[in-house]
């Protein structure tokens, strides 16, 4: 009898907000510093290493669009050489500060650190700073498979327009083609935020009390289809409360008929598959599929309490050493304060995140014994890159193990890259997913709150604003008049970042989110009244020429930002 299949899909979410030219420490330009030495190039290095025992991770990750934007820029390429510099030489200064106050073992974690460091930076002037090529290269060695995410992490539930959510994913697939080469086949859609087709009512008026009607909007999965984009993530709850044309929790085979499973009493859909995603009534079919993540094997992944990275023998991630924030001490104990964490011993962690790497197989493979056998079963595992390397120092090291673990057989789990998994095997079942989102609650609140109410009346209204431009076609000049519109796109994309929502609601940097997104709203309005004076006399004075240049030399992104993107009723016609 042959052995049944099953399968593991670990997906990585790799973003940040636009931080290029919008300060640097403690907020700014050092988190992009931080994510590419802690995560980024650990993780190239992991899949060197894979690559080299001949195993393939079937791996699935996107770098947002905007992350792409900023590892390509001159800035950061300059700038990141330096960090690194900076931080071999904190570790050298901590060194003999310990060795003289008779710290030895505190001494040697900071030779640990100058050595750390160190290879970051001759493994980034091995690249000649062009980390985008070694993952497109590795890509092409199929050691990853390359996913997308909207342009500017838009959050998609929230966005006032139709043509807003569409031009976040058109710019997404544009500005990956250019960075890969290629198209990409999945999208993550920030957040993991899903909203359906249906009637919409904006929850929050306009600047100035400006109500908006409700209206017909499209799906998320609408906008995907029309770009070519196949399937996207979603919280295991969506599939969970998911339904179909006219039934609350319908699923339906291919042909969008209720498939023999459809009962009243049925048991909920199974985490363990893909579906196909109809719309509310079914008319238009099946548009893509959605994976659903897996809440039981995540939690044990990322929950800083109780999963593994809690465990006493990793490194912590809030006590650091001033000036240069490095990092000596273990988590040590659930509980334990500040002062009472023991030194960090970087051997026993990493045998620790091995072991973690190996027992997380084994509850992979315990669930997918559970699954349905009728489709051979997909454990969809979605996580912030971030995670792992820079909040979980050993993460790197547990994704490795996974890998080596999955490999060498005898859990019955092969790992596997979502889209190679669409092609093997078609979701035969289709449902109708409802909104929602993987954030606190499942819905909306993280983003939308008292705390943040103010962002989307200023956004709403920037959004039909820059619609009736870009449908009145006045811009279409060539000239400065496009010039205008192009940097009005960019900052209304910028002000449309889930990021700075998430940080006023959490209160991690508040103050920053709040000014950036102001910043940009503001630069959207002097964009605006620019071009009312341009529409009048059809030519900008010298003074506001030399402004418009500075705008777009401090949001230099996107040269394939298009205002025909946001046009009355425009959208893609698919690939």
């Amino acid at each position: 009898m042959a052995e049944r299949k099953a399968f593991l899909s670990i997906v990585l979410h790799a973003h940040l907000p636009w931080v290029v030219n919008h300060g640097t420490w403690p907020h700014g330009l050092d988190w992009l510093h931080e994510a590419t030495a802690e995560t980024y190039l650990p993780l190239l290095r992991m899949l060197w290493r894979l690559q080299a025992d001949g195993i393939q991770p079937g791996l699935s990750m996107d770098l947002s669009p905007v992350l792409l934007e900023q590892l390509s820029h001159p800035v950061f390429r300059d700038r990141f050489p330096q960090y690194l510099q900076r931080k071999v030489q904190f570790a050298h200064d901590d060194e003999a500060a310990f060795e003289r106050a008779g710290e030895l073992q505190m001494a040697e974690l900071a030779r640990f650190w100058q050595g750390w460091y160190a290879e970051a930076l001759e493994h980034y002037r091995r690249l000649d700073g062009n980390i985008i090529a070694e993952f497109r290269g590795l890509a092409e060695a199929g050691m990853v498979s390359l996913m997308t995410c909207s342009a500017t992490h838009g959050y998609s539930p929230l966005l006032g327009t139709d043509e807003s959510l569409r031009a976040q994913v058109r710019l997404a697939v544009l500005t990956h083609r250019r960075h890969f080469g290629a198209s990409p086949r999945g999208m993550w859609l920030p957040e993991c935020g899903y909203r359906p087709d249906g009637y919409w009512q904006p929850p929050v008026e306009g600047e100035g009390q400006q109500a908006y009607p409700s209206f017909f909007r499209i799906g998320v999965d609408q906008a995907l289809a029309e770009s070519g984009l196949q399937f996207f993530i979603a919280d295991g709850h969506l599939i969970e409360g998911s339904g179909g044309p006219g039934s609350p929790s319908g699923v339906f085979n291919a042909t969008g008929i209720a498939a023999k499973t459809e009962k009243v009493g049925r048991a909920a859909p199974s985490l363990y598959r893909p579906y196909g995603v109809l719309d509310r009534d079914g008319r238009d079919g099946v548009r893509t599929a959605v994976f659903p993540r897996d809440p039981r094997t995540g939690f044990q992944v990322w929950s800083g309490d109780s999963g593994y990275p809690a465990d006493g023998v990793y490194l912590d991630f809030h006590k650091k050493r001033s000036p240069g924030g490095l990092r000596y001490w273990r988590v040590t104990g659930a509980g334990i304060g500040l002062e009472g964490k023991l030194p960090y011993d970087p051997a026993a962690a990493l045998l620790r995140a091995r072991e973690h790497g190996r027992h997380f197989v084994t509850l992979v493979a315990g669930a997918l014994g559970e699954a349905a056998a009728d489709l051979p079963p997909v454990l969809c595992s979605p996580f912030d890159a971030e995670l792992f390397g820079h909040w979980w120092f050993e993460g790197v090291a547990f994704l490795e193990a996974v890998a080596r673990a999955g490999a060498a057989g005898g859990s019955g789990v092969t790992a596997i890259a979502c889209a190679d998994y669409l092609r093997r095997y078609p979701p035969p079942e289709s449902l109708e997913l409802p909104r929602g989102s993987w954030g606190e609650g499942g819905d909306d609140r993280v983003w939308l709150n008292e705390t943040t109410r103010w962002t989307w009346s200023r956004l709403y209204t920037a959004e039909h604003v820059l619609r009736d431009l870009c449908t009145e076609g006045e811009w279409r000049d060539g000239a400065d008049g496009e010039r205008l519109l192009k940097q009005m796109c960019r900052e209304l994309l910028l002000m449309e970042s889930s990021d700075w929502q998430f940080l006023m609601t959490t209160g991690a940097a508040r103050d920053y989110a709040e000014r950036r997104f102001s910043e940009h709203a503001a630069m959207f309005d002097e964009l605006r009244a620019m071009w009312l004076q341009f529409r009048r006399t059809r030519s900008l004075p010298d003074e506001l020429v030399s402004r418009l240049m500075g705008i777009e030399l401090v949001d230099d992104l996107f040269p394939e930002v298009n205002p025909e993107f946001w046009v009355l009723g425009a959208k893609a016609s698919g690939v």
